[in-house]
């Protein structure tokens, strides 16, 4: 850390960790902070002010992950709490103003330590990030960050902040109180802490005034009062009581609200120990933290190849998938060939990007000259000469084979020997489309999920005859589309749809089995589930799973391979064939959807199918629908279609949404632990089926691979 004094006693600590790419808080921060405040106090005769600022291009990255990773005794986690805490505290009570000059983003214990500073100026850089983003990690903050937020701006205004995690522009972030000023440049933004150090030299927190009293009142104001008591039933519905931190954060809050401001920060440091022992915060650091950032450094990545960049993409059918790639290509600065049978089919899918963008012009979170920006990349046709200079062609048709061979031979007619091509298909084997392609080892699979522009996954998916440059160039494109790509090796389903399907098909084999559709939805929202499996199951289409089903059937066959039915399949002939209720899209599945209500189980559900007392116990729900869908995984593991347990976790959790607080199919039985789920895969198989037993050797598969 450096110390800087100039000619009007404004001392400048400037935060700048040796040999790391940002500054973050372990021991070695602790203790240059520590020398600081023990010069700042030795020499504050001297000292009119301290700005606060970073050498890196982040102002402070936060805790020290691999630290807090390691720590299990949670008394070790509350006394590094209250060190960190002792430390801010001096800040804020030093006697002189200090101001943080946040010239990089602040996230986490970044902006705990700003929060510590009497003034808060930011960059008006939209990139720049300011938050507390704990929570996605299944930790709470630790440095005062609770107490800090919510004696700023109220109880009220601070829950969404603290327990989202949200993490905001400086212009949003000054909009919700926890900023106070931002400037257009470096040289601005120190002009300003000049500025406030020498028109407030006797600087205070307003938590250290006299008289100061909560925004909006204290837990026991009335308006305050009626809140509180609804606060945990929101959560709940939200969380399902699956996330320790969350209710963490609002006991914190709350708690620390009736209480001095000092004994509010050791509640806040309790708390945090709970949750850095928790097995849910474990979880979700091995997956979002460890496995995510190994996937996007490109560990799956072949090596070899330099990096490149795609200029120009083609898509071929310009429907929701089609509409949704070709936006999220123009977002990043990739123009885009977007062709459809018709001009005015093509031109439908270019509105879909005007209309989202219409949305975000709204919201403030764009401009006009931006949207007309990304507008201008997207060239509507329904002439595939014009995919000429195009480095990528995706064609994004209907799951039908012969349609997808006969696009991607009009388009590699007119395609440059140079560029390769992609199937988005969801589970139509990549070798078998590749034998319409005129060079193979250039065909690759980029099964994108929807809506494509809000999901972060794409899988891609390796032909028998794929080359390891094609597969470099897809890893290469879909970091350019800013999204999470996962490599997986060719086979019925790949990996997602494959272990995806598991959970939808429990679910209806749960209801011919007379469980109630509505208990049935609650067991998967209990499990961590997004959405209930009939839900779901709705939203991909009965009828598309049952076209599906019956392909695969003719395939298996064709093969010589042995088929073997699923109890699901009774439910989805009776609704599709018989019922002809098909899903959402058809208006109606196992849910009603009324125009401008909201949907509901279809009433006659439990006519066709009745329920039964005790038919299955709610925790056998719920470890059927987990069991299936992690046996599936272990299944693509041993046979190498998915070829890391990191692809695997951060595909079940980014691709359908696999309970976040287990931190992904493979860690589900890392937090279980191995001897415990063997034995409750022995039980499961006994009394419901072979389906939920796999003779993998667990210890092997998870360890090494």
């Amino acid at each position: 850390m450096h110390y800087l004094i100039d000619n009007q006693g404004i001392v400048t600590l400037t935060m700048d960790m040796p040999g790391r790419s940002a500054n973050v808080l372990n021991h070695e921060f602790g203790k240059e902070l520590e020398e600081a405040l023990l010069r700042l106090a030795a020499e504050k005769a001297n000292i009119k002010g301290i700005i606060l600022t970073s050498a890196k291009k982040t102002f402070l990255a936060g805790g020290d992950i691999d630290y807090i990773f390691a720590i299990t005794d949670a008394k070790q986690a509350f006394d590094e709490a209250e060190a960190l805490k002792a430390g801010f505290r001096k800040i804020e009570k030093l006697g002189k103003p200090v101001v943080a000059a946040i010239n990089g983003s602040a996230l986490g214990g970044g902006l705990e330590l700003a929060l510590a500073c009497h003034y808060r100026i930011a960059l008006a850089d939209s990139s720049l990030k300011i938050g507390l983003p704990e929570v996605k990690l299944g930790l709470i903050p630790g440095g005062g960050g609770i107490t800090r937020i919510v004696r700023m701006i109220g109880l009220q205004a601070a829950f969404p902040i603290l327990t989202k995690g949200a993490e905001f522009s400086p212009k949003d972030a000054q909009a919700q109180g926890i900023i106070n000023d931002t400037a257009a440049s470096v040289e601005e933004m120190l002009e300003k802490a000049v500025a406030y150090i020498l028109a407030n030299p006797n600087a205070k927190q307003p938590w250290d005034k006299e008289g100061y009293k909560l925004p909006g009142g204290s837990p026991t104001h009335p308006a305050v009062a009626q809140m509180l008591p609804i606060a945990p039933a929101f959560m709940m519905k939200e969380t399902w009581g699956n996330y320790p931190a969350v209710e963490y954060i609002m006991n914190t809050a709350v708690e620390g609200a009736q209480v001095d401001f000092d004994t509010a920060l050791r509640i806040e440091s309790r708390y945090f120990a709970s949750a850095v022992v928790s097995k849910e915060a474990k979880n979700m650091m091995t997956a979002f933290w460890y496995q995510l950032n190994e996937i996007n450094a490109g560990k799956s990545r072949p090596e070899g190849f330099k990096p490149c960049k795609v200029e120009k993409v083609g898509i071929i059918g310009a429907g929701m998938m089609g509409a949704g790639i070709a936006y999220v290509a123009a977002l990043s600065n990739i123009s885009v060939v977007l062709k459809d049978v018709s001009l005015e089919n093509a031109q439908k899918g270019k509105a879909y990007s005007e209309k989202i963008l219409k949305k975000r012009l709204e919201n403030g979170k764009t401009t006009a000259e931006k949207m007309a920006a990304i507008l201008e990349r997207i060239l509507p046709t329904d002439n595939a000469q014009d995919f000429l200079e195009c480095d990528l062609v995706i064609e994004a048709v209907f799951e039908n084979r012969e349609l997808k061979a006969k696009v991607t031979q009009q388009a590699e007619h007119f395609i440059s020997e140079k560029a390769f091509f992609a199937s988005n298909t969801s589970t139509l084997p990549i070798s078998g489309l590749a034998t319409a392609s005129r060079s193979p080892e250039k065909f690759v699979g980029l099964h994108f999920f929807s809506p494509v522009d809000k999901m972060p996954l794409v899988e891609i998916i390796k032909g028998q005859e794929t080359s390891d440059e094609t597969l470099a160039r897809a890893f290469d494109f879909v970091k350019q589309l800013r999204k999470t790509p996962i490599i997986v090796n060719d086979s019925r389903g790949f990996y997602t749809s494959r272990v995806f399907s598991t959970y939808v098909l429990e679910g209806a084999a749960l209801l011919a089995e007379g469980c109630h559709p509505q208990e049935i939805e609650n067991a998967g929202r209990k499990a961590g589930m997004p959405v209930g499996p009939l839900a779901l199951l709705d939203e991909v289409s009965l009828s598309l799973v049952y076209d599906i089903r019956e392909q695969t059937k003719k395939d298996m066959l064709a093969e010589g391979e042995k088929v073997i039915s699923h109890p699901a399949d009774s439910v989805i002939d009776i609704m599709v064939l018989q019922h002809q209720r098909k899903g959402k899209a058809a208006g109606a599945g196992f849910y009603e959807y009324p125009k401008g209500e909201k949907k509901h189980l279809w009433q006659e559900l439990t006519t066709l199918f009745p329920p039964q007392k005790g038919a299955v116990p709610f925790e056998d729900m719920i470890d059927r629908m987990m069991f299936a869908q992690v046996i599936e995984s272990l299944k693509c593991l041993k046979e190498n279609v998915v070829t890391t347990v990191q692809d695997a976790n951060i595909g079940s959790v980014f691709g359908w949404g696999f309970a976040p607080f287990k931190g992904g199919t493979l860690q589900y039985i890392e937090d279980m632990g191995i001897e415990n789920f063997q034995e409750k895969m022995k039980r499961l198989s006994i009394k419901y089926g072979n389906r939920f037993y796999t003779d993998n050797v667990l210890h092997n598969l998870v360890a090494e691979k």
